[in-house]
């Protein structure tokens, strides 16, 4: 997956996400066997901050396939 489409994601999750501004994403490739195809999986790791002092640690996890249209977005806490 080349930088430019990783822009491009990564613009779209900080949409949902705010915290993930300035987040660099892990790249993974994976292959789907069943028909042949390519997705990748982009991990942000990010930390939002809370009223009172704290923060929240947060992941999410990108799916895209090799055009770089995102397929799936989950996070957690």
């Amino acid at each position: 997956m080349d930088a430019k489409k990783i822009d491009t994601v990564s613009k779209q999750v900080r949409r949902t996400y705010p915290e993930m501004d300035g987040c660099t994403p892990s790249v993974k490739r994976q292959a789907n066997p069943s028909d042949g195809s390519e997705t990748f999986m982009l991990t942000y790791r990010g930390r939002a901050s809370l009223p009172g002092g704290k923060s929240l640690s947060r992941i999410v996890r990108v799916v895209t396939d090799g055009t770089g249209r995102i397929l799936r977005i989950s996070s957690s806490k």
